[in-house]
């Protein structure tokens, strides 16, 4: 038990102990709109945020030392008869500790609010820091913990742990620091080879989960309803060592049949602190330094663990990640803390201010935070819908293109090219996809594999490799937002031509000539409502291949080369489906029976990279008929993919209630799940850091509320703006387009009428 102890002692160590615990809440104060907090409350529904750089990714714990997955970018592991998978990196996050030998190691402590007192756990957005303070009390004995960690983004290789202890005993305590080596995941299934005559439901995909204990249920608070499916590949270490007196550990390793990587610690010792016993652990699963260290009463000691990490193709092997922690070590860690503040707040010059509304302020800064956090500047490697997690295995799909690069463009321009560029590199894997398929051009994959671009589908969902080809567009509509956002004709003339020549290509082939009802079809296609496969004239596609089409003959001129014919000829005539009594367009072909007649996805026209042009009658009627089967079924959840479109649908008509409607809906804590604002593709499947999601967020207030669109003619303001009506402000700062900065904000004249206005930086 803790003694009285003398009077100014005791004041002391209590006000070291406050500016401990207040110091990271006072720094995110800052701030304002940018900090998130984990109490004792969150221990039975804590769902782990994340801290990543765009390299190296990891996952929040509770108490701060925990090892944890973490995953490098497009590191991808090709198990036999199985499908790409990320694979999971040796854990490098974990710091243990404990008051003697027969005390509790604090990572097997159970999480009780007796034993972590005064717990509380801070994820700075404006910082990416997590900062984490307790006291630990354990068989008598308690240490105050103050845990500070990130992945570095001043120096994307690096990461550090800060673990700061002050005993409330003198004695002998031990720590260890280890590197964890993954056991490989069991079981691995064959999902490249299993069929499932209806996807994930067919017959012979359910047995095989069953034989295995496995569903595809989601498991509170943290476990996606596909975890089954969705589990990490591997890492092999094909060599390994450490220095007791240097204090580091080093490995070499290889996902399985893929790349190699590196990653190395460089431990750091309070000042004049030696440690009674020091050793080395290589074990099969673990390589550890492990201290045993003499503690006195109310003094402080903060221990630093230093890692680096790499990958083929960026940055060196285990000796050379080692000689960066030991280099980092060197400058100390507020050197690297004060760089990691510096590199994020150049980040968050370019924010999304809301002034009236700090839960939606919250929310977009913690969207914001996602996907700067997962999506790397100037990079060709692809990331995921999830980010660098598992979720959708890493894969990428339309996501990136239709909804995280629009959300990024102009106002981060650096990570949306990596976007285009990884489409540039993988146009190769497109092609020959196109000619296996027997078509012209290229056909990108509907689930691409991060690093070689080649088609990565499980076998059950074969029929949107197959068929869902609107990918496809998306792509040619992503490459000239770029251009028009930029102006960079050596970009356009290198990089994104092909690929919008070749995509134009694929159309050509693709569209079918009707020639009796003089118009062209595009026949056989996954519409993007999946459940409807083998459709004829899908609007969302055959609207989208046009305007790719469209888009190609313009960028030949641009670039100095001849235009296929063909494709402006199959732009004019590609058939989209319109019903003329009720003055609205249909979904699909009308000839297509709807399972539901509901059914519709009619809204997605209007989202702003496609923003199909049509008259105001029809873009309201297509609105109205999307929203009634909400008003008649209220209780219907809504997946943030889905809140999205009717959301910017909304502005664009000038229906503010709606939009706000929409907007609040998309930041409810079902989608939001605490206490890190991780956001889920629906409000109970669990498939969090879905970034698509955040994207869609984000593009509901940068087009939606703004009106603004990119055209040819610049940024322009194609619809009048709007607010919710409890807000005063909307601001978007730094926005990049054509090389000029500006602001734009969104307020109210003095009759409350809402308008942009724009001023240079």
């Amino acid at each position: 038990m803790r003694g009285p102890g003398r009077p100014a002692e005791k004041c002391l160590r209590l006000a070291c102990w406050v500016l401990l615990c207040v110091a990271p809440a006072a720094g995110a104060a800052a701030a304002p709109g940018f900090l998130l907090s984990a109490t004792a409350k969150n221990f039975e529904n804590y769902f782990p945020g994340e801290l990543a750089n765009g390299y190296v990714s990891t996952f929040t714990s509770p108490r701060g030392t925990e090892s944890n997955l973490s995953y490098l970018v497009a590191l991808m592991d090709y198990g036999k008869d199985d499908i790409a998978r990320p694979a999971a990196i040796p854990g490098w996050t974990g710091i243990d500790y404990r008051a003697g030998s027969s005390a509790t190691w604090l990572n097997l402590a159970p999480l009780d609010p007796s034993v972590f007192q005064g717990y509380r756990q801070d994820l700075s957005l404006h910082d990416a820091t997590l900062t984490t303070t307790y006291r630990y009390v354990d068989h008598g004995k308690a240490t105050r913990v103050n845990v500070v960690e990130f992945a570095s983004e001043a120096s994307p290789h690096l990461a550090a742990i800060r673990f700061t202890i002050t005993p409330e005993f003198s004695g002998t305590a031990e720590l260890s620091f280890p590197l964890v080596l993954w056991a490989p995941s069991q079981p691995r299934l064959p999902l490249a080879k299993l069929p499932g005559n209806t996807g994930l439901t067919g017959d012979r995909f359910r047995q095989a989960l069953e034989a295995h204990g496995l569903s595809l249920k989601p498991l509170p608070p943290a476990t996606p309803d596909r975890a089954a499916i969705w589990y990490h590949g591997d890492t092999q270490v094909l060599d390994a060592g450490g220095d007791t007196k240097a204090l580091t550990l080093w490995l070499d390793g290889q996902a399985t049949e893929g790349k190699r990587m590196g990653e190395a610690v460089a431990v750091q010792l309070p000042a004049g602190l030696r440690p009674v016993e020091s050793k080395l652990d290589r074990t099969g699963n673990r390589l550890a330094l492990d201290l045993r260290v003499p503690v006195e009463r109310g003094r402080s000691y903060a221990f630093t663990k230093y890692v680096a990490v790499s990958r083929e193709g960026w940055g060196g092997n285990g000796k050379a990640d080692l000689a960066l922690a030991k280099s980092a070590r060197e400058r100390g860690f507020e050197s690297m803390l004060g760089a990691q503040r510096a590199a994020w707040a150049k980040l968050w010059q370019s924010d999304i201010r809301i002034e009236g509304d700090p839960q939606a302020q919250l929310a977009v800064h913690s969207d914001l935070y996602y996907l700067l956090a997962n999506m790397p500047p100037d990079v060709t490697w692809g990331t995921g819908a999830c980010g660098l997690t598992t979720g959708y295995v890493d894969h990428v799909f339309w996501d990136n293109d239709t909804w995280i690069f629009p959300a990024l463009l102009l106002q981060h321009p650096r990570r949306a090219r990596s976007i285009v560029m990884f489409r540039d590199r993988t146009l190769p894997a497109a092609r020959q996809r196109a000619r296996t398929a027997g078509f012209e051009g290229a056909k990108y994959p509907w689930e691409a594999d991060p690093e070689d671009g080649t088609e990565q589908v499980l076998y059950a969902a074969h029929r949107l490799s197959v068929g869902e080809i609107h990918v496809n567009a998306d792509i040619a509509i992503a490459q000239w937002q770029y251009w028009l956002a930029t102006h960079d004709i050596a970009w356009l003339r290198k990089d994104g031509w092909p690929v919008i020549r070749d995509i134009a290509d694929f159309w050509v082939s693709r569209a079918s000539n009707d020639k009796a009802k003089r118009r062209y079809e595009i026949r056989d296609v996954v519409s993007v409502m999946e459940p409807y496969a083998h459709v004829d004239n899908d609007t969302f596609t055959n609207a989208s291949a046009a305007k790719a089409l469209r888009i190609a003959t313009a960028v030949a001129k641009l670039v100095g080369a001849e235009a296929d014919p063909r494709w402006a000829k199959i732009a004019a005539g590609l058939y989209i489906p319109f019903s003329n009594t009720e003055q609205r367009h249909l979904a699909l072909d009308p000839r297509v029976r709807l399972h539901d007649p509901d059914d519709s996805d009619l809204t997605f026209l209007a989202f702003p990279s496609l923003d199909l042009p049509m008259d105001r009658a029809a873009r309201r009627n297509d609105y109205r008929n999307d929203v009634a089967p909400l008003q008649k079924k209220p209780e219907q959840a809504l997946t943030s993919m889905g809140l999205a479109p009717l959301a910017v649908a909304a502005a664009a008509l000038g229906n503010a209630d709606d939009t706000a409607r929409w907007l609040q809906d998309d930041i409810t804590p079902d989608m939001l799940k605490a206490p890190f604002n991780v956001r889920t593709e629906t409000p109970d499947n669990n498939t969090g850091y879905f970034l698509t999601g955040s994207a869609g967020f984000v593009q509901g207030l940068v087009y939606g509320l703004t009106g603004l669109r990119i055209e040819p003619s610049g940024l322009v303001q194609a619809y009048p703006p709007v607010l919710p009506s409890k807000w005063k402000s909307l601001t978007l700062t730094n926005v990049t387009f054509r090389g000029k900065h500006f602001d734009i904000t969104v307020d109210r004249d003095a009759d409350g009428k809402p308008r942009l206005k724009r001023r240079s930086r």
